[in-house]
């Protein structure tokens, strides 16, 4: 892209990783807003190996056994807490200001169906939610890490789970290894054991949407769908001890992740929490409540959101934050991840609304910028995109705290979608799209959030497992044979150098946001939009001054030049990035030129 002050200045931050931390950001990293962050999420396990003593968790025995096995995409390779925090300067560099860790909970080391076992190097199969776990450091790893990232101004986000544990429950009627289909509530009722034809049992249970404690006391027998067991090895495995006790479980089968099964079924098998028992709100809110009171943790992201009842949420936030201002962490971040396919702001809308979620994970804005950017559909998208804002509870101000991003650990990276999408195009080509998504990342409304890796260039070859990568060397073939966009390395060698032109271009666009406030906490303007690719065009605005700052951007393959409406009052302009006018062609109007997949940072001079 084009030289900037704000590139020169990124530059000069790469080369003295101490000046990208002022005093001042340090002493007051508490009181910025969630609008303020550049989030980095990275899976503990594929970062750094800081400690290759605790690579298999304490455990003997084959990988099977302690889950762990460098050269398989679905086992543990040996990252840790210790690695990360070693590497915390890396991360402030890149211009990032929180992490979004990867769950770090103890998990089964191992579980699926034999020929079919994968490890939960992941942290999503839980089965301790008190310790971290084994094969990723110590409880005073985790302290450690949130200490020395603070210190440097940084927030940590935790990666949290209460739809389900790990899967230890299992079902009489159900041959390992085989499905079990969803039983609805119907057809198989709590006080018949079996179905509406069985013995009575459960007498006085006036059903699950009476979240009384009187009411669940009556809930006694489980076995209303299904018969659940837990084999005698692992009775007692799950941490704190009421997780054990198959009562606190829907029991009714694998979710189709529909209808009633979305919220009752379990996912992938995986034991899933009756979080309307009032008994499972209050333990989950203890467990979480106290990672904020240990370790001061500033905010959460809520995995498989969407599967747990609306009124769960709506009493657990406002605990949580509670629990953080009694801590002295007056923003507390929690989002959740609702995931979606297409872009729906409508549908994500409903999760901060009925069930009362402060933000969550902006998936419309990823399916967005892909469709645009990578699908080459019209820039008429992104400003549907921006429409539906109104929708959040809140509005506009509640949209501006959606972390947004453009690829993760689930659904694969934005770089293999362009090079998907766009079979013809060169390396040149794939590295500019990629470039301008992270602009508008970086510039646009929410909450930037950066995959690991992503600033290296990796591409990965499809989704989940796929898109998991180290940026340790690297012993997966899989990974290794990858090409990544802008460099000749491979994942086989060690990728946390600072000269990548990802990296760069991330840290200075980080650095360009995080010095104008009108690009964190500035309300939105669509002023160019079309029906097919070509320029879009965005006007936000300083909170405090009004001071405009226009942003456009070329999705097209070929040069174009367009007006543009802005304010009147802006009348000359400052470059923060790419090719700026320097004045407006007429009151109201300014003259864009822009190359193929370019982009521009414009400042209206201050009012």
């Amino acid at each position: 892209m084009f030289k900037s002050v704000a590139a020169v200045l990124a530059s000069s931050l790469l080369l003295c990783p101490a000046a990208a931390q002022p005093s001042a950001a340090v002493a007051d990293y508490r009181a910025r807003l969630p609008q303020d962050e550049v989030i980095y999420f990275v899976l503990p396990d594929r970062f750094e190996n800081g400690d290759p003593g605790n690579d298999r968790g304490g455990l003997t025995g084959d990988r099977l056994a302690t889950g762990f096995d460098p050269t398989a995409k679905g086992f543990y390779h040996g990252g840790d807490l210790k690695g990360l925090t070693k590497r915390l300067g890396y991360i402030r560099s890149l211009g990032a200001t929180a992490i979004w860790l990867g769950p770090v909970f103890r998990n089964k080391p191992v579980q699926g169906a034999k020929g079919q076992e994968s490890a939960g190097y992941h942290g999503y199969w839980i089965t301790d939610f008190t310790r971290v776990d084994p094969h990723l450091g110590s409880n005073d790893d985790m302290a450690a890490l949130v200490a020395a990232a603070h210190a440097r101004g940084m927030k940590v986000y935790m990666d949290i789970i209460v739809n389900h544990t790990a899967d230890v429950i299992h079902y009489r009627e159900c041959a390992e290894g085989t499905p079990c289909p969803y039983r609805d509530r119907a057809t198989y009722p709590y006080q018949r054991k079996g179905g509406a034809g069985g013995k009575p049992i459960n007498t006085g249970f006036a059903g699950d949407d009476v979240a009384t404690a009187a009411n669940f006391a009556a809930l006694t027998d489980p076995g209303y769908a299904y018969t659940p067991y837990v084999p005698a090895a692992e009775r007692t495995v799950k941490v704190p001890a009421w997780l054990n006790d198959p009562i606190y479980y829907h029991n009714r089968g694998d979710s189709t992740f529909a209808d009633e099964s979305s919220t009752m079924g379990d996912f992938s098998g995986l034991d899933d929490l009756m979080t309307e028992n009032p008994r499972v709100l209050a333990g989950m809110t203890e467990i979480f409540g106290g990672w904020i009171d240990r370790f001061k943790v500033d905010g959460f992201r809520i995995d498989t959101a969407r599967h747990v009842d609306p009124a769960f949420w709506q009493a657990f936030a406002p605990a949580m934050i509670a629990r953080a201002k009694a801590n002295g962490i007056p923003n507390f971040h929690i989002f959740g991840e609702v995931a979606g396919g297409t872009m729906d702001p409508g549908y994500l809308a409903q999760f901060t609304r009925r069930d009362r979620l402060p933000a969550v994970l902006d998936f419309a804005f990823r399916w967005g910028v892909t469709d645009v950017v990578a699908g080459n559909k019209g820039t008429s998208e992104l400003a549907a995109l921006f429409d539906g804002d109104v929708l959040y509870k809140g509005g506009a101000a509640t949209a501006m705290t959606l972390p947004i991003f453009l690829g993760n650990h689930d659904q694969g990276r934005f770089a293999r979608d362009v090079r998907r999408l766009n079979p013809a195009a060169d390396d040149a080509e794939v590295l500019a799209r990629v470039k301008l998504a992270h602009a508008m990342l970086l510039t646009l409304r929410g909450v930037p959030t950066i995959y690991s890796g992503d600033e290296q260039g990796f591409a990965g070859d499809g989704d989940d497992q796929d898109a998991r990568e180290d940026l340790f060397a690297s012993q997966v073939a899989v990974y290794n044979d990858n090409v990544l966009v802008g460099t000749k390395a491979t994942t086989a060698s060690a990728n946390f150098g600072t000269t990548h032109p990802l990296y760069r271009e991330i840290a200075s666009l980080s650095a360009l946001r995080r010095a104008n406030p009108a690009l964190t906490r500035g309300r939105t303007v669509v002023r160019a939009r079309g029906p097919s690719p070509g320029l879009f065009a965005v006007s936000r605005f300083d909170p405090s001054t009004g001071r405009e700052i226009l942003l456009a951007f070329n999705t097209g393959a070929t040069a174009i030049t367009g007006a543009v409406q802005v304010e009147t009052a802006s009348t000359r302009f400052a470059t923060l990035a790419g090719p700026c006018p320097t004045r407006a062609a007429a009151p109201g109007s300014v003259s864009i030129s822009l190359p193929a997949f370019g982009y521009a940072v414009c400042a209206a001079a201050p009012k």
